[in-house]
């Protein structure tokens, strides 16, 4: 219990400090504006998503089923972090940013997710009906 006590409280530090920082910055409302955004997105968009598939993913079995949802939880994560230079393509002011086709590299991503997630579902369910088949 204390224990509890203690991450919590150092989490509400953790957010003073970054309320802090937040207010300190040239432009602090277009900082909440995105990270208002951020939770929109993942609330609306995201959870929303992840608790489709698990509903339609239901039938595979308890063993199967987790596949799908963790390839959304990653590939959510990998979107939300390639954001910025997605929805803000083109130069950048920092001429030591490396321009690169981001939304080619997205997409490239995204299909290494899915095919990663097919076999493994397939190994994982081949592996399945090898075990049922000897007991």
């Amino acid at each position: 219990m204390v224990y509890r006590y203690a991450v919590a409280g150092l989490g509400l530090v953790l957010m003073g400090l970054g309320g802090a920082l937040l207010v300190q910055q040239p432009s602090p409302w277009r900082i909440a504006l995105w990270l208002a955004g951020a939770v929109v997105v993942h609330d609306g968009v995201i959870a929303p998503l992840v608790i489709a598939v698990a509903a339609l993913t239901a039938a595979l079995g308890p063993r199967l089923r987790g596949v799908p949802r963790a390839a959304l939880i990653v590939a959510g994560s990998v979107t939300a972090i390639a954001l910025p230079p997605l929805l803000r393509p083109g130069g950048a002011a920092n001429p030591t940013v490396v321009p690169l086709d981001y939304l080619r590299n997205w997409l490239l991503t995204m299909a290494a997710i899915a095919l990663a997630t097919a076999l493994h579902a397939a190994t994982r369910a081949a592996l399945l009906r090898g075990t049922r088949h000897r007991s």
